[in-house]
């Protein structure tokens, strides 16, 4: 198996306000539509708590927890940035501890576009980046941040999530 970069940075033009990037990043009406269809919550004060839980389809699966990644938000200044630390437990045992996410969003010099910046810290998490960078996507892991913004993209431009989760 390649490894992959500890420190990922995906960027994505989105036909959408800075605000609905914003929302579709820190709502769970939105999360749960697009990626792997977590229930985000956010506490969006420095030092607050964020949680993505597991809706009932990923429920089914065995040993799959309530709460599939947790963190603490480290800077929030919507609908700019929000640089949280991030932790995967959905297999646990390969839980390799918390690391760092920023989103950054920028309206483009476009009317109606802005651009999402995704930087994932991944240092001492290598089965993390391997997932993230959407090389594990042959075991059932996923296409990673590629897939999640492009799932996030399609759902804000077009109203439909990409994937029929249902």
């Amino acid at each position: 198996m390649t490894t992959a970069d500890a420190f990922q940075i995906y960027a994505v033009y989105i036909k959408a306000t800075p605000e609905a990037i914003w929302d579709a990043i820190t709502k769970p009406e939105w999360s749960q539509q697009y990626g792997y269809g977590g229930l985000v919550d956010y506490d969006l004060r420095a030092g607050g708590a964020f949680q993505s839980r597991a809706d009932d389809a990923m429920k089914e699966y065995p040993g799959v927890p309530d709460v599939i990644v947790d963190g603490e938000v480290i800077e929030s200044d919507p609908p700019k940035k929000l640089v949280q630390t991030w932790r995967m437990l959905m297999d646990a045992d390969n839980v390799e501890g918390f690391t760092t996410l920023t989103y950054e969003i920028v309206p483009s010099s476009r009317p109606g576009v802005a651009k999402l910046t995704v930087t994932h810290d991944l240092t001492n998490a290598p089965g993390l980046a391997e997932m993230v960078a959407g090389k594990r996507e042959s075991e059932g892991a996923g296409g990673g941040w590629n897939e999640v913004l492009s799932g996030m993209k399609t759902l804000l431009e077009t109203g439909q999530p990409m994937v029929n989760w249902g």
